[in-house]
């Protein structure tokens, strides 16, 4: 049986202003870690972003938290070689796992970037969701299966989250919605529901604030 995964709704202005006054409060670098002992105490709720190298995971971050530095975002891929916290108050922590897919690293740092990875998502309580990001005008590529399946292996929960949705008109961005939808039937782990963003324009960022609001609360 195909799973549909629709565009996340909008959400409501309660929703929505949750999520605002969450990423207007406080948000801290904590901390960047190379070693499991190295991970702050599994005192409250987090979530994570994985994605390929230059995927427009630091320019989502920097969008979310409406401060342009806080992520570094990088031409270089693969320059970001630590999971990185960040703070969101004391409601929960935002995690900023390595690029992936990087062709112009060591095998040996590739290696000891991947075991890191394991073992974060393996054993990690207090890890809600992990969002999954696909750049829209590529779609899903065999290196995004890796990550993917290894989150099913870990039994993590994980959403599709779309960047660079203004870099693609509309029929290409729905012809890519629609690879990706077909991509995650394999995926049992998948939440069936995408996020449709664009940091330079601001869309889905409401949404996917909201998200982040909610799953600290649950």
């Amino acid at each position: 049986m195909k799973v549909a995964f629709p565009e996340a709704p909008e959400p409501s202005d309660e929703a929505a202003e949750a999520g605002r006054l969450l990423f207007a409060g406080p948000v801290d670098f904590v901390k960047g870690v190379v070693a499991m002992d190295g991970l702050p105490p599994a005192d409250r709720p987090e979530v994570c972003f994985a994605g390929r190298s230059n995927v427009g995971k630091s320019s989502l971050i920097n969008a979310l938290t409406g401060r342009k530095g806080i992520a570094r975002a990088s031409n270089t891929p693969g320059r970001t070689q630590e999971i990185n916290y960040f703070a969101l108050g004391d409601h929960s922590y935002l995690v900023d796992l390595p690029g992936y897919g990087y062709a112009q690293a060591p095998v040996a740092v590739v290696a000891k970037w991947q075991a890191l990875l394991k073992q974060y998502l393996a054993g990690r309580p207090t890890l809600r969701r992990a969002f999954a990001l696909i750049d829209a005008r590529h779609g899903v590529k065999p290196v995004d299966h890796e990550i993917m399946t290894l989150l099913d292996r870990s039994a993590v929960p994980f959403q599709v989250v779309v960047t660079k949705a203004d870099k693609i008109g509309a029929t290409t961005l729905a012809a890519t919605l629609a690879q990706v939808e077909s991509e995650l039937q394999r995926h049992p782990a998948a939440f069936p529901e995408l996020v449709v963003t664009s940091s330079e324009k601001g869309r889905g960022i409401a949404t996917l604030r909201a998200i982040i609001d909610g799953l600290g609360r649950a």
